[in-house]
């Protein structure tokens, strides 16, 4: 064994872990867990834990149900929630075959995929989200609008807030988990949080918005309240987005930044941002992957539509930050279609995917769009060739059932396994009688 599964081991006794919990994520982005004992850990770092992969969304199927779980002891932590003595640890873990080959259906192994191949060009790639969901006054019952904690806007700072006290405990106890956090604060929404954690290699980072999930879940529960990431909850008030800014790194240096370039952007940047554009709808329902989704993509504000790009312009479906004079290696780039409530290691992976797949095509950038996109009339959108994302699921399953980037990135398994799930999403959902139906036509019809 290594360095790291030692330091685990050592960590069980000195730490008096009573339980270790396994996490995995299925194809669709559900967290799962299967608890040990500290005792079978040692043999689970050398020949992995066995479980029903048939039994889990998209794994396998009943023909091929055994398979393994291979705890990464670099991902080992303390469960602040569960108490201190005895405690509570957890690893996420790859999803592997009896013989110990990486399984081809594991969301992680997708991401790990990609970013060997960008590796293999001599990339990191790295990946900061602003994660925004609403807080509500107890779980929402079936059929009832849900109630916020408060009736606070942007950055508003009320005293004795709730949503004040809930940040501060969920980025204490985030911290405790090695997750840094950069900022936080009330969203436009009532009820609505930001919390924004600081850059990581993108695997670090989508194992810290799984984690980010079930702490501010734990948090909320805590406290008496619900935390949700539906895209959009309400009708009129914003919807949840995961606005993520990434970058390329090449060693130490930023592979995106060129001094004296336009926007101090080099030409791996603007192919990169090209690649993200030329290829927005068809990963649409990948970064985009529940019919809920939607409802936040088309109701405009700071949420996009068109597939864009600007400086430093918030209606753009891809921003570029203002440029730090001072510091360069924050040059990136922000995608603002993304929202909380995906599978992070499959929406990194299509992103990242496109992005190279425009820098090895070298798509040339299409013109910035300086304008509020949302202020224009279709037919000045027309004159600017704006096109638009995915009206909705359907639309973005269309067009996925039709990318071999996405097929590729995927795997055939996850890729065949994802659609057919989120078609069948779909179809439920357009057979469903609407509030808004009910509303307009029991009265008058």
């Amino acid at each position: 064994m290594g360095k790291q599964e030692d330091f685990v081991l050592r960590a069980l006794e000195e730490r008096e872990v009573r339980f270790v919990r396994l996490w995995f994520t299925d194809v669709l982005g559900y967290l799962k867990s299967v608890a040990v004992a500290p005792a079978e850990l040692e043999g689970a770092f050398s020949e992995g834990i066995g479980f029903d992969g048939s039994a889990i969304e998209g794994l396998a199927r009943v023909t091929e149900s055994d398979m393994l779980l291979q705890p990464d002891p670099g991902t080992f932590q303390i469960l602040p929630w569960r108490g201190e003595a005895p405690a509570t640890a957890r690893m996420f873990c790859d999803v592997a075959m009896p013989d110990g080959s990486a399984s081809y259906a594991d969301p992680r192994f997708v991401l790990k995929r990609t970013l060997s191949k960008a590796a293999e060009r001599g990339f990191t790639f790295y990946t900061h989200p602003e994660i925004e969901f609403y807080l509500f006054q107890g779980k929402p019952a079936a059929g009832d609008e849900p109630v916020p904690v408060d009736r606070s806007g942007f950055f508003d700072h009320t005293a004795q807030s709730a949503g004040s006290d809930f940040r501060r405990e969920a980025i204490t106890m985030l911290e405790n988990m090695g997750i840094s956090v950069e900022f936080s604060h009330h969203e436009g929404g009532p009820g609505q949080q930001e919390i924004d954690l600081r850059y990581a290699d993108a695997l670090s980072t989508a194992d810290n918005v799984m984690t980010f999930r079930t702490v501010v879940r734990e948090v909320a529960l805590n406290q008496g309240i619900w935390a949700s990431f539906m895209p959009k909850p309400f009708t009129t008030h914003p919807g949840s987005g995961m606005h993520t800014h990434v970058s390329l790194f090449e060693g130490e240096n930023n592979a995106f930044f060129e001094a004296g370039a336009e926007y101090q952007l080099s030409q791996t940047a603007r192919h990169f941002i090209a690649g993200i554009l030329v290829h927005a709808a068809e990963i649409s329902a990948v970064t985009n992957q529940w019919v809920n989704s939607y409802k936040r993509l088309i109701g405009g504000d700071e949420a996009p539509s068109y597939v864009c790009w600007g400086h430093n312009n918030r209606s753009a479906m891809v921003r570029v930050p203002m440029y730090k004079p001072t510091k360069d290696q924050s040059a990136r780039i922000e995608i603002r279609t993304l929202d909380a409530a995906c599978n992070p290691y499959l929406a990194f992976a299509a992103i990242l995917a496109a992005g190279m797949k425009g820098l090895e095509e070298e798509y040339p950038l299409p013109r910035e769009t300086e304008d509020n996109v949302w202020s224009l009339t279709p037919a000045e959108r027309r004159a600017l060739g704006l096109t638009m994302l995915p009206k909705n699921l359907n639309d973005a399953i269309s067009v996925a059932e039709d990318s071999e980037l996405l097929a590729e990135t995927l795997g055939e398994h996850v890729y065949e396994f994802f659609l057919r799930n989120k078609r069948a999403e779909w179809e439920e959902y357009r057979g469903q009688v609407s509030a808004f139906e009910r509303d307009r036509m029991l009265p008058v019809i």
